[in-house]
């Protein structure tokens, strides 16, 4: 909170799950871009998605290209228990470095608070091909349910929300042919 540049209300980037479950109340929510990261299954998850004899991958912001979703606008007076919230569901494994970037929406761009992969922990998983991709995805299960669903669902609601992800798009292609 203190790299924030404003006050008031806050804004928060959804590109993966965040999108189809924010798990926080927020009063708007806007389609944008933040440039130098794209979406990617680069995260391996040995709790939420999997366990650490199996482990899922869930997505990060990795370095390079642009990410379209969503931002949420929560306000001011809700801000600090929703962060404790996304805090504690984001930041189990220090896998992301929580950033304060420009995010570029049709109303001009809006500084939002953005989970980026920290890519020199062990969870990070350069990219991968999709061929290998589905079968980590088929048999990872954790916490929160099976990796499969989880990809599934961001899939579909980035389709609802017009996001066009060519890769994910062909991941759960790939993930629907083989169930």
């Amino acid at each position: 909170m203190a790299q924030r540049r404003t006050q008031g209300d806050i804004w928060v980037f959804g590109y993966g799950s965040l999108i189809w479950r924010p798990e926080f109340d927020y009063i708007e929510s806007r389609s944008a871009r933040v440039h130098g990261y794209h979406r990617s299954l680069c995260i391996w998850s040995r709790v939420n998605r999997g366990t650490p004899e199996q482990p899922g991958l869930v997505f990060g912001l990795d370095t390079g290209g642009s990410c379209q979703g969503k931002v949420f606008r929560v306000s001011a007076t809700d801000a600090a228990q929703s962060l404790i919230a996304l805090w504690r569901r984001e930041m189990p494994s220090a896998a992301y470095i929580p950033r304060w970037l420009n995010c570029h929406t049709s109303q001009g761009p809006i500084q939002g608070l953005v989970f980026t992969t920290d890519r020199k922990r062990d969870g990070y998983v350069p990219s991968l091909p999709i061929d290998q991709i589905v079968p980590i995805v088929h048999r990872g299960h954790g916490r929160y349910g099976a990796c499969t669903d989880y990809v599934l669902q961001t899939a579909e609601a980035l389709e609802r929300a017009g996001i066009v992800d060519r890769k994910l798009r062909a991941i759960a292609r790939a993930l629907n042919i083989e169930s």
